[in-house]
């Protein structure tokens, strides 16, 4: 029979491994066992799930006297484990030496590698060299024999790595980037972010938390989260994907200013923040949006996005019911589109509800990370009091969109021109001038801000006064599950469990 050190209940999808444990590594007191000859043992490693959604690996000591017993445990888990099909055996990482506070290496060395080491799984590790060394590289390996790519970095590294790994997807499968139209191909090979940036944005809305050994376990136990990914295109040209936050007047020029100011380290964020605020530049353009019809959710529903989401459930299928009904009936171009113009402090889109620290429901608490839609908020021109008093409003748990110069609407698309592009271009986009009609000149000409913003694509400038955004419903994958309810963790108990090892 099996004895062990209390009562212990780990559902097996919690289990990282099982091995045979030596006694006398173990300096235990076993109490009347210390007085027989020979005893077996073998150690379950599993997650263990602490506050404020960080995770844990915990141990626990099972022993018995029959050898041929204790073997036929350890044989049995691990065959359970290797039923649970979602796990990753082989993994490429790419490891920023710089981003941060340059400490990716010393990360993974200490944190993770272990723990990918503990659950069998094998890596090839790239310690990157210079930008885009990681993105570059991912066009030329074989990706086909991993089961996921992880980057060792904060939101920049991971948007690198997410570059090379869709255009990798498209360029094997024949599609043109450069066209805004074209159907994506879906990327499966799953991305893990070990968060070590300066900002971890993304890995703070998809896990709950910023923390390097609770996003390891999540690989390891090959979690699952998709995610939609916008392409932003000008005049017929690629420029970026972005998966958090595409932002043109007041995040675009902290951004800006932010990255002359690389020497403060990321206090260079907060200066530069205070400094764009007090300057109050407004940007006067045209929008032109195609409503997200096939989303169950609105922006201002309080419905968050968590593990296992309804809407982003819903939401996909009814797009795809949506894109079969259409099919060659009638062109995207003839759809109904929204034009809204205007003079605006901060034109948002957020395809997540870009959560952090500082902000824990984000710039849009109800945004979803796999509905196919992105929140588009518009901030027009009002007072500094008035900005500031929506600026606060991300930091409480007030309705961030209840004033009366804030707009938000749920896009599958849109496109956006500055005043100044519309008056020196013509055509700029496919949309045509036709669409966004005449611009109000009835202010006089001083009052006006004639410069250009720019935009702040997932953290990267991004110097274009046209640009025309598409959001890709669950383009791809990373290794998370959302964040999971208050107490979910707890109901996650209830299935798939080992019964007592006892």
């Amino acid at each position: 029979s099996c004895v062990h050190t209390g009562n212990c209940f780990v559902p097996i999808c919690d289990i990282i491994a099982v091995e045979e444990t030596e006694f006398n590594k173990k300096q235990r007191n076993i109490g009347r066992w210390q007085k027989m000859a020979k005893l077996h043992a073998f150690t379950v490693y599993y997650v263990k799930k602490a506050r404020n959604h960080r995770w844990r690996c915990s141990d626990v000591t099972f022993w018995c006297v029959d050898e041929h017993l204790c073997n036929q445990w350890i044989q049995a888990l691990k065959e359970l484990l290797e039923m649970q099909k979602s796990r990753p055996k082989q993994l490429l990482v790419y490891i920023n030496p710089y981003g941060g506070k340059r400490q990716g290496k010393r990360i993974y060395e200490q944190k993770v590698a272990p723990l990918f080491s503990l659950a069998s799984i094998s890596t090839d590790v790239v310690i990157t060299e210079h930008a885009n060394h990681a993105k570059d590289n991912l066009f030329e390996v074989n990706i086909y024999k991993y089961d996921g790519v992880v980057c060792v970095g904060g939101d920049g590294m991971f948007s690198e790595v997410m570059h090379g790994l869709i255009g990798r997807m498209q360029k094997d499968s024949g599609i043109d980037q450069n066209n805004p139209k074209a159907s994506l191909v879906q990327c499966n090979i799953r991305i893990g972010i070990i968060p070590a940036g300066s900002t971890d944005c993304i890995c703070y809305s998809t896990v709950g938390i910023s923390d390097p050994v609770t996003s390891a376990l999540h690989i390891i136990v090959g979690d699952c989260q998709p995610l939609d990914v916008s392409s932003v295109h000008h005049n017929n040209t690629f420029l970026k994907y972005s998966v958090s936050l595409l932002g043109y007047g007041f995040y675009g020029d902290i951004l800006k200013d932010s990255e002359k100011k690389r020497w403060m380290g990321p206090m260079r964020y907060d200066y530069s923040g205070f400094k764009t605020f007090l300057s109050h530049h407004y940007y006067e353009g045209t929008i032109a949006y195609q409503p997200a019809k096939h989303t169950q959710g609105s922006p201002r529903d309080k419905e968050s996005c968590r593990t296992g989401c309804y809407i982003c459930k819903e939401s996909e299928k009814q797009l795809a019911e949506q894109q079969k009904e259409c099919g060659l009936k009638h062109e995207e171009g003839e759809e109904e589109w929204k034009i809204i113009k205007g003079k605006f402090l901060a034109i948002n889109a957020v395809n997540m509800s870009c959560a952090c620290p500082r902000s824990p429901k984000g710039l849009s608490p109800a945004a979803h990370l796999a509905d196919g839609s992105a929140d588009l908020i518009l901030v027009r021109k009002c007072s500094r009091f008035d900005f500031l008093r929506y600026l606060v409003r991300h930091t409480n748990q007030d309705d961030q969109f209840d004033f009366p110069f804030v707009d938000v609407y749920r896009v599958k698309c849109f496109q956006f021109i500055s005043k100044l592009s519309e008056d020196n271009e013509s055509n700029v986009m496919d949309i045509g001038k036709k669409r966004f009609g005449q611009f109000c000149r009835d202010h006089p000409a001083c009052c006006c801000n004639i410069v250009n913003s720019t935009w702040n694509c997932d953290g990267e400038t991004l110097d274009s006064s046209a640009i025309e955004v598409r959001v890709h419903c669950q383009l791809m994958k990373l290794f998370a599950r959302g964040i999971e309810e208050n107490g979910k963790d707890e109901a996650a108990y209830s299935h798939s469990s080992v019964e007592q090892l006892l």
